[in-house]
């Protein structure tokens, strides 16, 4: 315990007098800074992870160099800690240089790769599911795709003065609690000088922020705060209670996943930056800055509360259910029009047709591709048309003409003409209906001309009619 309140209070004391002190140096050497919004007189540094590592760092130096058996304790019980070192080095060199040079998304990304595999390395592992899978091969994996989505979820939310940080925060706290009532003291010592630096660097953080985190601050946060939830689970006796770390962590997760599902729906880059994350949209709504970063600080605290309380088997379930409706009603209430309209789809069953529409589309590209006459072409766009909505098709084909409708008309149609050559087109008629099937009919039609352009070129070349025509002018000469 001693060890405890020694790391937490030297860590706090040297994050509040070094972060200062890094902003100065930034300041005058004029390196990573940004303009604050508003009519800040002096640019704001980008860097306050360098206080953060440096502070972390220290603190475990000076209780090496403690006379008492406080230093025997850290190497017996937090060795792991150390051989992560290399692993959070890496984030934090990936994030500084991206806050002075810059870096494509794609090589912060491999880079964070690779780092994960070295915390696996280190003995970060993802041991399976309440211990079902342990070893297995996608414990690789799984624990790479964990870390990385850690480390970018903190920096994501990492968009209103002091927000990282207080989410940071309270996801560190709930991590040493845990490693407190698990007796778990590794982890207690690899947690408390995070929990000493955040309190310290929040100070200059929380609005109107004279320091940013910056990359490297919010990557290396992001990827300590993944490696330490792997540890906190590996103490998880069931399925229920492996999702603590996931509550503890739930803001910036949810953050990332809306992100990354929204961008999905609109077929956005998934690295391309934008204006509509939770924090933004709180802006959006008039929430002050100060108000949006405590608003997400009571969230985060629930979520933190529900990570502790969820390890109660006899109410395990209900906390998992009421976090989960909570969440739900409170994505519903940010008002993201891609969900309202992508469950509308799939209520109301126009998922479902759009999708056998595009199965439909695939097989009709294939049946015509294996189609060697005219004729053949014909008996297959005669047993399709009626499938993607049309009640009339008329097709002229290398000087073959046909068609065919169905027994009812509708009143009100509309057609569209779609030419194959010179001599050969197909018409459609199709009843006025949904807007959402105009991407079918534009599908359909672009596989019309892709694959029946080549075939009726071949076709007309090698009609009779062509071949008549070659012999009356050879006949003329």
């Amino acid at each position: 315990m001693y060890s405890l309140l020694f790391l937490g209070t030297v860590s706090f004391v040297l994050s509040l007098f070094l972060t200062p002190v890094v902003r100065a140096v930034f300041r005058r050497w004029g390196l990573a800074n940004r303009a604050n919004e508003g009519t800040d007189l002096h640019p704001i540094p980008r860097a306050g992870g360098v206080a953060i590592v440096i502070s972390y760092l220290l603190a475990y130096l000076f209780l090496l160099a403690m006379p008492l058996k406080a230093g025997f304790i850290l190497w017996d019980s937090i060795n792991f800690a150390l051989r992560l070192m290399p692993a959070a080095g890496l984030i934090f060199l990936i994030g500084l240089v991206d806050d002075i040079k810059g870096l494509e998304p794609w090589h912060k990304l491999l880079g964070e790769i690779i780092a994960a595999g070295a915390a696996y390395w280190a003995g970060i592992h993802i041991q399976g599911l309440a211990g079902y899978g342990a070893g297995a091969w996608w414990n690789l994996p799984a624990t790479i795709i964990w870390l990385v989505a850690c480390t970018n979820a903190i920096n994501l939310i990492d968009g209103v003065d002091g927000l990282a940080t207080g989410v940071g925060l309270f996801a560190t706290f709930t991590t040493l609690i845990a490693a407190l009532l698990q007796n778990n003291a590794a982890l207690a010592l690899a947690t408390v000088p995070l929990a000493g630096c955040l309190l310290g660097f929040i100070r200059y953080n929380f609005n109107p922020a004279t320091i940013f985190l910056g990359d490297c601050g919010s990557l290396f946060i992001g990827f300590l705060l993944g490696c330490y939830a792997v540890v906190w689970s590996q103490k998880a006796a069931t399925i229920l209670g492996m999702t603590a770390p996931l509550m503890a962590l739930s803001i910036p997760l949810l953050d990332m996943a809306v992100a990354v599902a929204r961008r999905f729906l609109r077929r956005q880059p998934l690295f391309e930056g934008d204006r509509n994350h939770i924090h933004h949209r709180l802006l959006d709504r008039g929430f002050t800055p100060r108000k949006v970063a405590l608003t997400l600080y009571a969230c985060a605290a629930l979520g933190a509360v529900c990570s502790l309380v969820v390890t109660n088997k006899n109410i395990s379930t209900f906390i998992i259910l009421a976090f989960c409706m909570t969440t739900w009603i409170g994505v519903q209430h940010l008002g993201y029009v891609e969900f309202g309209v992508a469950g509308r789809l799939f209520i109301d069953g126009a998922f479902r047709r759009l999708l056998n529409s595009h199965i439909s589309i695939d097989n009709l590209e294939e049946s015509l591709a294996g189609a060697s006459t005219p004729e053949e072409c014909w008996d297959v766009l005669r047993h399709s048309y009626r499938e993607f909505g049309f009640s009339r098709i008329e097709v002229q084909m290398a000087g073959r003409e046909f068609n065919e409708c169905v027994e009812s008309q509708p009143l009100q149609s509309w057609k569209v003409t779609v030419p194959i050559s010179s001599k050969s087109s197909i018409e459609l008629h199709r009843a006025f209906g949904p807007a959402q099937q105009h991407q079918v009919v534009a599908a359909f039609v672009d596989v019309l001309r892709k694959v029946l352009q080549p075939k009726v070129t071949v076709f007309e070349r090698t009609s009779p009619q062509s071949e008549r025509q070659r012999v009356e002018m050879t006949a003329n000469v």
